[in-house]
Formats: C-alpha cells, sequence, structure tokens
C-alpha cells in the first residue's frame, strides 16, 4: 500500500505570474524523495492541487525541489508557496518560495521553519543555507561592490590591473573576452558594428572636412584616398560633442572631446582603426594632433579612450534615452491620449508600451536629473547631457528610427561582419508582416485610412506634439495610405523592442570592464604624444568612485529582468477574432524561425552577436 501525500502549489497573483513552462516537482525527506510524474503549468493567482502515491514512507519532509523545463522561451513563474500533508493525519507542511522561477536549474526549497545557524539539526539544512548564500554573493554583488567603495575611497588606481579589484560577479563569455582584448585594435573596431552602440559608424563617400592631414603625412593621405576608392574606408564623428562643457565631478573638472577616427574594413571583414584625431581644429590648435597605430602603445590606447568614452555619452543619451525610450514614451502617450481601446492600433501597440512611463519616470528622477547618477560619474553630466540632447534631436529624423533607410544611408548594408545590421533588417521585415497582416484586416482601402480621424489625431500628436514638430525631418503629420500606415507603425513598434534591446543588451557586456568604455575622463585630451605615460593614462580614467557607479549602473540596466516578456508573446489577448490572432501566431513562428537562424549562424562565430535573438528582446521598453 502507498503512502499518499497531497501537494498545492499557490501561483502569484501579480501581473504575469503564471507560465507557459512546464514545472517538475520533487519531494525529498529524510529517508528518500519522490518526484511527482505530473508536469503542472502554473496559472496567475489560482491553486493547484496534486496527490503523490509514494511506495515509500519519505520520513520528515525537507525540501520541495522545483526545475522549470522551457524549449525556446524561459517564461518565468512566481511561485508563492507549496504546501503539503503527509501519509495519516500528519499536520500540512509549507515550504514558502515567493520568488521568480526561472532558468533551468533545480530549486530547493526548504521546510519553512526558521532555523539559526547554529540550529540546523540535520546536516542538509546547513549545507543548503551554505550554498543559497554562496550564490546569492554572486547575484547580489553590486551592493558589496558599493561596499567596497567606502573602503577605498581615498585610494587610487595605479595600474591597469588594479580596475580588476571591482571587476567581479556575474559575467558572460562576451565580458571575460573584452576584459583580455579590450586593447586590441580589431576589437576596438568590432564595437562600431555590433557593440553596445551600432548607430555610429558610417561607410565614407569622402575625407571628413574636420580631418587635417598636416605636412609630412602624405603617405597616410595616399593610404585613406586608396581605402576610400575601395569603398572600404568608414568614419565615426562625435562632433555632436564638440563645444559642450564638461562635468565637474565634487569639485574635480572632467574633460571631454569630440573625436574623429577613420577605420578600414579588411577582406576578413575586421575594422581597424587607421587614425584617430581627439579635438576638431579650432583658433588655438589648427592643426590637432593626429594619433595612428604606429605611435606609442601608452599614447595610442589613451587616444582610442577618449574616443571609447565619447560613445559612451552618445550612446547613453542619444541612441538609448533619446531614440528608444523618449521616443517609446512619446508613442505610448500619444497612443493613450488618442486611441480607445476598441481601436486595432490601440490593441497592436498596448503590448509594446507596457512599463515604458514607468522606466522613463525613474530615468528623469535618478539618472539624468540635478545630482543624478549622470551628474555624479559622468563628463557629460552638470547641464552638458541635457545640451546633447537637444543637439541630438535635431538629428532625430524618421529615417534614422528605419533601419532599412538607416543603414543605407550609414552604407552598412551587405556587410557580412556587420551583424546588428543583418539581424535589424531581418526583424524589421518580420515586424512589417506582422504589422501588414492586422492593418489590412481593419483598413481594406486607403480611404479608410484618410477617413480615420482617431489615426490622424494619434499621428499628429506624435509628430507635432512629442516630437516637436517633427513634420521637418520626415515624420508624417497625417497618415495617407495603407502602406503609409504599416511603415510607421512598424518603426514604432520596431524601436520599442528590437532596437531598445540591441542598445541597452550591450551596456553589462562591454561597460563592465571600465577601460573599454570610460564614463568620465579626468585631465584634458593629449596634445603630444611622446608625453603620454601609464600615470597620464591612469590619471584619465575613471577613479574608483567612478567606476564602482558606471559598475552598479550598467549592471542594473543591463541585466536580463525577472519578468521580462519575449517580442510577440505577451499573454494578455487584445485581438479576441481568430483572424488577428492567426496573425499573432505566424509573427510568433517568424520570430522561432529567425531565432534558430541566428542561433545557428552564432554557433560559428568567435564572437556571436545576441543582442537580436528574439527570446532575449523585451516586448517593450521597461528597463
Amino acid at each position: 500500500m502507498g503512502h499518499c501525500y497531497r501537494i498545492r502549489v499557490a501561483t502569484g497573483a501579480w501581473l504575469f505570474s503564471g507560465s507557459h513552462n512546464c514545472v517538475r516537482l520533487w519531494l525529498v525527506g529524510e529517508r528518500g524523495e519522490a518526484e511527482l510524474e505530473l508536469q503542472l503549468r502554473p496559472v496567475r493567482g489560482e491553486k493547484e492541487e496534486f496527490v503523490l502515491d509514494s511506495p515509500e514512507d519519505l520520513g520528515t519532509l525537507q525540501f520541495v525541489k522545483l526545475r522549470k523545463q522551457h524549449s525556446l522561451v524561459d517564461d518565468a513563474w512566481f511561485c508563492d508557496r507549496i504546501t503539503v500533508q503527509g501519509p495519516g493525519t500528519s499536520a500540512e507542511i509549507a515550504f514558502p518560495c515567493y520568488r521568480w522561477v526561472q532558468g533551468k536549474g533545480v530549486l530547493s526549497l526548504p521546510e519553512g521553519t526558521a532555523r539559526l545557524a547554529g540550529d540546523n539539526g540535520l546536516d542538509v539544512f546547513q549545507k543548503h543555507r551554505e550554498k543559497e548564500l554562496k550564490e546569492r554573493q554572486q547575484i547580489y554583488w553590486a551592493l558589496e561592490m558599493v561596499l567596497k567603495r567606502v573602503y577605498t575611497l581615498l585610494s587610487c588606481w595605479n595600474r591597469l590591473e588594479d580596475f580588476d579589484l571591482i571587476f567581479w560577479g556575474q559575467k558572460s563569455a562576451l565580458t571575460e573576452k573584452i576584459h583580455q582584448c579590450w586593447q586590441e585594435d580589431d576589437f576596438f573596431g568590432y564595437q562600431f558594428l555590433n557593440g553596445a552602440n551600432p548607430m555610429l559608424l558610417r561607410r565614407s563617400t569622402s575625407l571628413p572636412s574636420r580631418l587635417v592631414l598636416p605636412s609630412g603625412t602624405e603617405e597616410l593621405q595616399a593610404q585613406l584616398e586608396k581605402e576610400l576608392q575601395n569603398g572600404s574606408l568608414f568614419e565615426a564623428d562625435f562632433i555632436l560633442l564638440d563645444g559642450i562643457p564638461a562635468n565637474v565631478i565634487q569639485g574635480e573638472k572632467q574633460y571631454l572631446a569630440a573625436p574623429l577616427v577613420m577605420l578600414k574594413m579588411e577582406p576578413n571583414g575586421k575594422l581597424l582603426p587607421m587614425v584617430i584625431q581627439i579635438q576638431p581644429p579650432n583658433p588655438s590648435f589648427p592643426t590637432p594632433t593626429l594619433f595612428l597605430p604606429s605611435d606609442p602603445p601608452l599614447a595610442w590606447l589613451l587616444a582610442k579612450s577618449w574616443v571609447r568614452n565619447s560613445d559612451f555619452q552618445l550612446h547613453q543619451l542619444q541612441y538609448h534615452l533619446l531614440n528608444t525610450h523618449l521616443v517609446a514614451e512619446v508613442i505610448a502617450v500619444a497612443t493613450m491620449r488618442c486611441l480607445p481601446e476598441l481601436h486595432p492600433v490601440f490593441k497592436l501597440l498596448v503590448p509594446h508600451i507596457r512599463y515604458t512611463l514607468e522606466i522613463n519616470t525613474r530615468a528623469r528622477t535618478q539618472l539624468i536629473s540635478d545630482g543624478g547618477l549622470f551628474d555624479q560619474a559622468a563628463n557629460t553630466g552638470g547641464g552638458g547631457h541635457v545640451q546633447l540632447l537637444h543637439r541630438a534631436m535635431v538629428q532625430l529624423t524618421y529615417c534614422s528610427l528605419c533601419p532599412p533607410d538607416d543603414l543605407a544611408d550609414r552604407g552598412l548594408l551587405g556587410i557580412p561582419s556587420a551583424l546588428y545590421a543583418h539581424d535589424a533588417l531581418q526583424l524589421w521585415e518580420i515586424i512589417a508582416r506582422y504589422v501588414e497582416g492586422i492593418i489590412h484586416l481593419f483598413y481594406q482601402k486607403d480611404d479608410i485610412v484618410r477617413g480615420d480621424p482617431e489615426l490622424q489625431a494619434w499621428c499628429r500628436e506624435i509628430t507635432e506634439v512629442g516630437l516637436c514638430q517633427a513634420q521637418d525631418r520626415g515624420f508624417p503629420i497625417s497618415l495617407q495610405s495603407r502602406a503609409q500606415l504599416c511603415h510607421f507603425l512598424t518603426m514604432c513598434v520596431f524601436t520599442c523592442t528590437a532596437q531598445h534591446g540591441a542598445i541597452n543588451q550591450g551596456q553589462l557586456d562591454w561597460y563592465a570592464w571600465v577601460p573599454n568604455a570610460p564614463c568620465t575622463m579626468r585631465m584634458p585630451p593629449p596634445t603630444t604624444k611622446e608625453d603620454v605615460t601609464l600615470a597620464t593614462v591612469m590619471g584619465s580614467l575613471p577613479d574608483i568612485r567612478q567606476s564602482c557607479l558606471q559598475m552598479t549602473i550598467t549592471w542594473h540596466l543591463g541585466r536580463r529582468q525577472p519578468d521580462m516578456v519575449p517580442l510577440g508573446h505577451h499573454k494578455e489577448e487584445y485581438f479576441s477574432d481568430p483572424q488577428a490572432k492567426a496573425v499573432l501566431s505566424q509573427f510568433q513562428t517568424d520570430l522561432k524561425n529567425l531565432e534558430n537562424e541566428i542561433t545557428a549562424r552564432n554557433e560559428q562565430l568567435d564572437l556571436p552577436y545576441e543582442y537580436l535573438k528574439p527570446s532575449r528582446i523585451e516586448n517593450s521598453v521597461t528597463i
């Protein structure tokens, strides 16, 4: 005769607490363990009851073990608690959880009685608490890092290896690779194509007017012109930073540069820097110093550090905050103000504006506010970041938000090593088919588009109000056809999902090793090469306090969120008709096929590009 165990599983009532993934469950007692053969599928706010008939008496129950299974999407589950009533009339035993269950690992929930460290009785509980603390210390490294900062506040970096003191905790394989290879030229060039900010690089059609080639550099000019004729010369110009005042952090003056870097693409697809001009010409220095790969190593490294610092500023403020977060907010506010819930465009967009206003409110109060993290750590803080956003707004065009137009304008189409470009185009096409499938169900003719007053008000609200009269920058003030509507909506969905994913996810990988992307520079840009020493490099890079802040910020912004909803997999059914559901189902299929394609490609690469895998793209801007 078996031994009956009655098991009750309670799922949280929070939004998205349930999961489509299967969950396996084991009971662990002092005499053995038994697996529940049924696999539960947790539903938000519900309690499920199961009966396990074990051939053996497990003895006093100690743990419940869980493992969530998933084939493609890790659909997190919020488990409240599990209770078990054993054989006979024994009392119900509680196993509290109250956390998100995610990933493929086994989660052990101990029986709920509180125990001090010396009061574990059984060795199994002592081992569990030691293992739990070890895992927690890996997860919550950012807090310990801040405490570490207190003890080292009066210290200073003396050599590059000193940054290892804060380079610990959870790191990806790519982060470790960056730690090892960040000084290499091809790694420097790779970031312009596929790093945290792949939005600045463009193919050169002529030598930039601000590039000053003084006498004695005829050989360099010939090399540049040769690469230009071959179509293999590229540039990254940071002129947007020219003249912006640098920050003063805790009384210490910071410095800012507006570099120009020229790069050549090798036949194997590697992008190598040829020349860096840190400052544009001005009356005081009409002939800026040019830095070359053949220069003394520390001088060349410092020049590249200035480029990476400038890239950090534009990435965070122009391409991350403005072009994704704030544009998504404009779309969200216009949608809520102009479209009723019954409108098909509202139903299409509402999953892609979830939590956007909330996270942007946090950005205003914590990141870019007076005394916020940008003022504390970045050399564009203290008001410079506001000026930069004003300038960047002028460059925000409709075409710049649409990858087919933007990548064509920047000359990046058809480059095998441009992985962001390839994946962005693929995603744009998939989203465009999805949008078209939905829109054509409700707008059979162009006349219906033109005659929809709510739709037209929504479009005007975005262009004239939210984007401040942006019709001069290509944004429409009215929608005249189904094709125009579909293109505009594709831009909206792409910006709120894929583009933000590409720009946000790389922060933890590429910025965790602070010298690769310094948040500030503490000495003026060099005007000579021979005088650059290790002390110059270390005195220019962020100090310990600033480095710790950079690590903390990028960890919070770049980590995967536990309640992340992948692109196309929102659980709410805003469309109830079968045709619209079929369009969404095809969208999910297309995304899965692209996922498989990217996975297969990445297996062949030394540096896999993961940021536009559909399973890693959040369905809205939430972090």
